[in-house]
């Protein structure tokens, strides 16, 4: 449980910066701040998923209410408008917590009124009660604020909307918009009135940060008043379905059963494991009948690398083997032309394919499932055709100039292309091409030509082995030979024919953190450690060195300031799953090892009651004292640390890595590569 008491709750800044999350497992949430706030166009108390998991629209934005304590009325919202904060709810505010969902205590003279929020899992519903402490008569006045638009834009007054309500015994609806879901109010309210305000300039500081627009109006349908004398509960029940507003009970108490049972999944007694886990669940989601991962919250869908990455942490050690299932199906399914979707668009139109790596993490999601579960039934019959096809449209060539070239190493890159993980892009400039053959490219294929090595021999495929076998040998030699630095000790960033891009980038630590590594150990060693003098902070890694002359330490301004920024020097946290991996690796899985990485998580724990609560943001700027920024919720930085932590630190894991398995320098080169070009 999460907890915040007066010192956070009445303090403005502190409370602002810190925003809770609610999901509801096909794409929807609602979120705000811990005073009751928007400060983003993607606040909201229900963000309905049209289009599951995508399609999002906010409909109900916020609440607006005030609390009658005989005759006098006390407003409990917060929010910014020009030049003020009106009203200032937040000086009421005692309390905030998580338990299990968000909790809101107000406190007026002897008057206690808690307020609960939470999704149901499957709907686009969100469930909001009241409940009253107090000797006083005590009232309580409701003006939903609704906004009904796409969650990237934001709504002005307008003609066009229809403010109407339709009333029927306990439930009311509003249809503002043709095209658009109803919005349902359930409620147990005395008193209905029809009024048809418009509420006008609230501004959202987080989108002027970001140098977007920040101002929106707001439509308010109706007031609902409630007798808080007279019942224990005010209840409003806001879905694109109608409800009975008696079942609000039962949908809480499941909602607590089923989080329960989520947060014993945590496969070690942590509170930081456990933490971790409980956040899990969020990014979860549904395609059609299957399963997909929303990358982060609040503006990313599912995208192919997202998920790939994420799927081992979110899936394994919580021991979630149908979901992981489920999703490798999804995307098997999606497969062409031996490309893994890089995402589902917003508006459900065609998967886009514009992606090198995410079909290779694939094939690590695939190795990580097995290695779980022993489940080589699952993978002969629904992926091993896929990715033997996968492979086989790398060797012969498929979009954007992926190919496998001679020398067994994987090229890609077109013009205006942004194709690996740092994508970047401002207009036509593409922030980090990297065309040719970047460092993680070449460590992915290793490992997944390895993997598929090693279920063709699990599968008795012996020719199809030992085209794997001499594929890897030839891509290691390449590998050694074209990519190491030997004067900085590191792994070159790109090679592409010209001179090799000497860019300090944690991309190399792909190359040690991976089951199947083409590096010695000493060579592995020494990339651990460039990496850790340059580019390790408190938050993960640094996406380029500081002291390179393009490295940018702030993650501000516009779009295009930002983007310019996302991977010059932005610290990545999930990339210290892979740099703990590699770091245990290195040291032989030490005690002394693993205590320095439980050191490193530490600023995690106090991380969990900042940002996004529970969760691990996107990124945080390069520079001290590392702000945390971009999506306030990220499932491969949760994944990632958790896989991490429990693998690694804990020790629990389904099978000891080496630093190379499969393939070594024998006479396998000589076979691939031909007498005359072994070195």
């Amino acid at each position: 449980m999460i907890r915040f008491g007066e010192e956070i709750c009445t303090n403005l800044d502190a409370a602002l910066r810190r925003e809770w999350l609610e999901t509801n497992g096909i794409g929807g949430f609602a979120s705000g701040t811990v005073n009751g706030c928007n400060t983003r166009r993607y606040h909201g108390l229900l963000v309905a998923a049209t289009k599951p998991p995508v399609g999002r629209v906010v409909l109900l934005s916020k609440m607006e209410e005030t609390l009658i304590i005989d005759g006098r009325r006390l407003e409990l919202a917060t929010n910014r408008y020009p030049g003020v904060i009106h009203p200032q709810g937040f000086h009421y505010l005692k309390q905030f917590r998580l338990d299990p969902f968000p909790t809101f205590t107000f406190s007026v003279d002897a008057t206690e009124i808690e307020k609960t929020l939470f999704m149901v899992e499957g709907e686009n519903t969100t469930v909001i009660q009241y409940r009253v402490k107090a000797a006083a008569k005590v009232q309580l006045e409701i003006r939903p604020l609704i906004a009904f638009r796409d969650y990237h834009s934001l709504t002005r007054e307008n003609g066009a909307l229809d403010g109407r309500i339709e009333q029927q015994s306990s439930q009311i609806s509003v249809s503002p918009y043709a095209g658009l879901p109803a919005l349902y109010f359930a409620n147990n309210a005395d008193e209905i009135e029809s009024t048809g305000h418009w509420y006008r300039n609230f501004e959202y500081e987080a989108e002027r940060e970001r140098g977007l627009d920040f101002t929106e109006d707001l439509f308010n349908p109706c007031v609902l008043r409630f007798d808080l004398n007279s019942k224990p509960k005010a209840t409003i029940v806001a879905s694109v379905e109608p409800h009975n507003v008696s079942g609000a009970e039962e949908y809480r108490e499941r909602e607590i059963s089923r989080r329960k049972d989520d947060a014993q999944r945590s496969p070690v007694a942590d509170d930081f494991v456990s933490s971790l886990t409980a956040a899990v669940d969020q990014y979860i989601v549904f395609r059609g009948e299957q399963k997909s991962v929303i990358a982060g919250y609040h503006w990313f869908s599912d995208w192919g690398r997202d998920t790939m990455i994420a799927l081992p942490g979110l899936t394994l050690p919580t021991q979630r083997y149908d979901v992981a299932r489920s999703i490798l199906r999804t995307f098997a399914r999606h497969v062409d032309r031996g490309m893994l979707p890089n995402r589902f668009p917003d508006a459900g139109e065609t998967p886009e394919y514009n992606t090198v790596d995410a079909t290779l993490w694939f094939f690590e999601a695939v190795r990580a499932y097995l290695a779980y579960t022993g489940d080589l039934n699952f993978v002969q019959h629904e992926l091993y055709s896929v990715l033997s096809d996968i492979i086989s449209w790398h060797v012969r060539g498929t979009r954007f100039g992926i190919e496998l070239d001679p020398a067994g190493l994987l090229n890609s890159g077109e013009p205006g292309v942004q194709l690996t993980w740092m994508d970047a892009k401002v207009g036509d400039w593409v922030v980090t091409p990297r065309r040719g053959k970047p460092v993680e490219i070449q460590a992915l294929w290793y490992n997944a030509v390895c993997t598929m090595e090693d279920i063709a021999r699990r599968l008795g495929d012996e020719s199809a082995r030992k085209r794997y076998n001499n594929m890897a040998a030839l891509t290691k030699w390449s590998f050694n030979r074209l990519l190491w630095n030997e004067k900085g000790g590191y792994l070159y960033d790109v090679v592409n024919g010209g001179p090799p891009d000497a860019s300090i980038r944690p991309n190399q630590i792909f190359a040690v953190s991976l089951p199947h590594s083409m590096l010695s150990p000493e060579r592995a060693n020494q990339v651990v450690s460039i990496v850790e003098q340059h580019l390790l902070t408190p938050y993960g890694l640094r996406s380029l060195a500081p002291d390179d002359p393009q490295y940018r330490g702030r993650y501000t301004g516009d779009g295009g300031s930002r983007d310019g920024a996302y991977h010059q020097g932005t610290v990545w946290p999930w990339l210290m799953g892979p740099f703990i991996s590699a770091y245990i690796k290195v040291n032989a899985g030490s005690e002394p090892a693993r205590r320095q990485a439980e050191a490193w998580l530490g600023p995690w724990k106090d991380h969990l009651t900042d940002a996004g609560l529970g969760h691990i943001s996107e990124i945080f700027d390069g520079d001290p004292p590392h702000r945390p920024v971009g999506c306030i919720a990220q499932a491969w930085s949760v994944a990632e640390v958790l896989r991490a932590t429990v693998e690694d630190i804990f020790g629990i894991r389904p099978q000891a890595a080496a630093f190379s398995q499969g393939t070594t320098l024998n006479q396998t080169v000589k076979e691939a590569i031909g007498q005359s070009a072994a070195p």
